[in-house]
């Protein structure tokens, strides 16, 4: 059942078995016996993708089911930390787990030394289900099939900043029509795609003004490596460049006409009826950590 789910949520037989550690062999042929078990086609394959049947569909849901119910009936008489083990696969951004959750982590191991963890750490929303994340640290709306626990620290204020070389060079901005003659450090999450303008809230609803750009990046840290080189106005969470801020590195600009706030954050996991011990452990011992981090955001 576990090589089946595995399938059916990552669409792809190469993938489940890379992620369970078989040969692609072994899991084609363990599907290939749980349909003869159930004597039902569980799985339409062509060369391109994998999907569920009807049938398929309506096994899939029970499995998770009984596959969340094993998993906890295994751990039920488990009390100790100790006795908590396992992988975790987590998802942030590069940023969060670099400057927040990295460095306490020794803490977290000295509670749960038999659990490993794996922090993904890319600047792009992930599919839980389909690559197979544990939980995630992320804000917007929750999708359907999936959980929260709230983190409560409010709205996260966005500012617009340059770098002290930048203003030199173009000048400090006094207005909207300024920005015809600036410079704008451009992000996206897929290299290719339309970045998008200059964002500012005006009262009621979000607008972009088109500017000129010399850079697109792909990472939030190759974002503010490029403000801090001078090569355009950037617009960051407060809190992700406070130091900077801080320090003088970077300059707050066109404070009037910031970006709408970002939502409230979440750590977001897959809906299940029970949720792993190790997985709820981790959540529990994060929690207090970010809302303690994201509290001090205007600090």
């Amino acid at each position: 059942m576990r090589v089946f789910v595995k399938v059916a949520e990552l669409r792809s037989f190469t993938q489940a078995a890379a992620q369970l550690g078989l040969p692609k062999a072994t899991a084609t042929t363990t599907v290939q016996d749980l349909e003869a078990l159930v004597q039902a086609k569980l799985l339409n394959r062509t060369t391109r993708k994998v999907e569920l049947t009807p049938d398929g569909l309506s096994f899939f849901e029970r499995c998770k089911d009984v596959l969340s119910d094993i998993e906890e009936m295994e751990s039920m008489f488990q009390t100790g930390s100790a006795e908590i083990r396992g992988k975790i696969r987590i998802d942030m951004a590069s940023s969060l787990a670099r400057d927040v959750v990295i460095p306490q982590l020794p803490k977290f191991f000295e509670m749960y030394p038999e659990v490993e963890v794996e922090i993904i750490g890319v600047d792009r929303r992930v599919d839980l289900i389909r690559e197979g994340v544990d939980c995630t640290i992320r804000g917007g709306p929750l999708e359907p099939g999936l959980s929260a626990v709230e983190l409560d620290w409010g709205e996260v204020t966005i500012v617009n900043a340059a770098s002290p070389v930048y203003l030199k060079k173009y000048g400090r901005p006094k207005d909207l029509d300024d920005l015809k003659n600036h410079r704008l450090v451009h992000y996206a999450t897929v290299m290719g795609e339309v970045p998008d303008g200059f964002e500012y809230f005006d009262g009621e609803r979000s607008r972009q003004i088109k500017m000129k750009s010399v850079i697109t990046v792909a990472t939030i840290d190759a974002y503010k490596a490029a403000a801090l080189a001078g090569l355009g106005i950037c617009q960051n969470p407060r809190i992700g460049i406070r130091e900077y801020l801080r320090r003088g590195q970077l300059v707050e600009v066109l404070p009037k006409f910031r970006p709408a706030p970002g939502r409230n954050a979440r750590i977001v996991y897959p809906q299940r009826r029970f949720l792993a011990k190790r997985v709820r452990a981790f959540i529990e011992w994060v929690t207090p950590i970010l809302r303690a981090y994201f509290e001090g955001q205007d600090a």
